[in-house]
C-alpha cells in the first residue's frame, strides 16, 4: 500500500508542477485546470481509501481514483496532441499515470477477489 501512496502522491506533485508549467510558459489555462484537478485527486482517493470502513468503500473510493487516472490519461494525450506538450513530456508523465493505473487496477482486483 506505501507503493501507491507514494506514487501518487509524487504524481500529483509532478501535476501541479506541470499545470504551473502549462499556465506560465504556455498560456495555456483550461485544459491544465482539468489535468490539475484529476491528476491530484488520483493520490486523494488513494489516501481517502486507506481509511475506508468497508471492503466496498475501500474498493470504491480505489475504483475513484482508477477514474481519475484514465481521466489523467485522456487530458495529457489532449496536451500532447494539441502541441502543448512535447513528445518527451508527454511520454513521461504518460508512462507514470498507466504505472498508477496498473496498480490501481491490481489492487482491486485483489480486493474483490478477497471479499468473494
Amino acid at each position: 500500500m506505501n507503493a501507491v501512496l507514494q506514487k501518487s502522491k509524487a504524481f500529483a506533485v509532478r501535476m501541479v508542477r506541470l499545470c504551473q508549467y502549462l499556465q506560465r510558459e504556455k498560456q495555456e489555462f483550461a485544459l491544465s485546470k482539468q489535468l490539475l484537478r484529476s491528476g491530484t485527486s488520483i493520490g486523494a482517493n488513494i489516501r481517502e481509501g486507506t481509511q475506508a470502513v468497508s471492503r466496498p468503500d475501500f474498493i470504491l473510493k480505489f475504483s475513484i481514483a482508477l477514474k481519475e487516472s484514465v481521466e489523467t490519461e485522456y487530458w495529457l494525450e489532449l496536451l500532447f496532441e494539441t502541441g502543448y506538450l512535447t513528445e518527451p513530456e508527454f511520454r513521461s508523465a504518460y508512462r507514470d499515470n498507466k504505472e498508477l493505473t496498473k496498480l490501481l487496477t491490481a489492487i482491486i482486483n485483489t480486493a474483490k477477489s478477497s471479499a468473494n
